[in-house]
């Protein structure tokens, strides 16, 4: 009976434990949550807001120009954290059409974040090869080609990366002083040869801000892309020299130009 009596009683000990064990919460998982941010992008030229049709500007080499479209693909945004650990977006809710014709497409909302201080981020200009292969049930939102949103050449089979077109007096008569730079090329391969890689990483730090991003916040980061790098940048781009740029080896001089177009304007208050 006895032993009967402490085998009952480490059954119930154990079972106690185990009780116990199930129902306590570790205070890290506790505190892990999730929470959101918007991103805001704010097209400029220069130091003037850029406007389309319109608005008259200067590149470098002092060729006057108006902008009558200006469209570029974010994606694969990584946040950097303050402890130097960076959060990469889900690679599928990671792509963005930012066009200056639709204002509502240059905001866009960052969601299912670990909260924390952040302050810093990555991005690429473009869409990755892996994403551009993909099955096309894959490639839906901004991705779907057949959107028609002319970011993507059903003749090359990949995307525009970044596409600029507008009007100049340096530009030719016969194509009514149009000119058009569409960059795009992720580096794969044709005919057993390497193709032009015009992807282009972007890495911004905060400035000394931080973003607390918590499920009550949404706050908003606040980037500046300047068009006008797309002409001054390592190498000054004449419109009078190059009107039309498409899916050539100097396609890769325009988006090492404009690879540095991004800037850090602030952070918002919870919005």
């Amino acid at each position: 009976m006895k032993n009967y009596f402490f085998k009952l009683l480490f059954v119930s000990i154990t079972v106690g434990s185990a009780v116990v064990g199930c129902n306590t919460v570790d205070p890290e998982q506790a505190s892990d949550s999730v929470g959101s941010l918007a991103l805001s992008v704010d097209n400029v030229v220069g130091n003037q807001d850029l406007t389309l049709n319109t608005q008259t500007y200067k590149n470098a080499l002092g060729e006057d120009f108006t902008v009558t479209k200006f469209n570029y693909f974010i994606s694969n945004i990584r946040l950097k954290k303050a402890d130097g650990t960076e959060y990469a977006l889900p690679q599928a809710n990671s792509y963005f059409l930012v066009e200056e014709e639709k204002p509502a497409s240059q905001t866009m909302t960052l969601g299912g974040i670990p909260a924390g201080d952040y302050t810093g981020m990555t991005f690429l200009i473009g869409v990755d090869s892996l994403r551009s292969l993909a099955d096309i049930s894959q490639r839906t939102g901004v991705l779907d080609p057949a959107l028609n949103n002319g970011m993507y050449w059903e003749w090359n089979s990949g995307y525009v990366f970044l596409k600029l077109e507008g009007t100049s007096p340096a530009a030719p008569t016969t194509d009514n002083r149009a000119f058009f730079y569409h960059v795009g090329g992720f580096g794969g391969g044709y005919n057993g040869k390497k193709t032009i890689n015009n992807l282009r990483s972007i890495t911004l730090s905060f400035n000394g801000d931080v973003v607390k991003v918590d499920p009550s916040l949404k706050p908003q980061v606040r980037l500046k892309a300047d068009a006008l790098k797309v002409f001054d940048g390592p190498t000054k781009l004449s419109i009078a020299q190059n009107p039309q740029v498409m899916f050539v080896p100097f396609s890769a001089t325009i988006a090492d130009n404009y690879a540095s177009m991004f800037s850090y304007n602030r952070v918002a208050a919870n919005q």
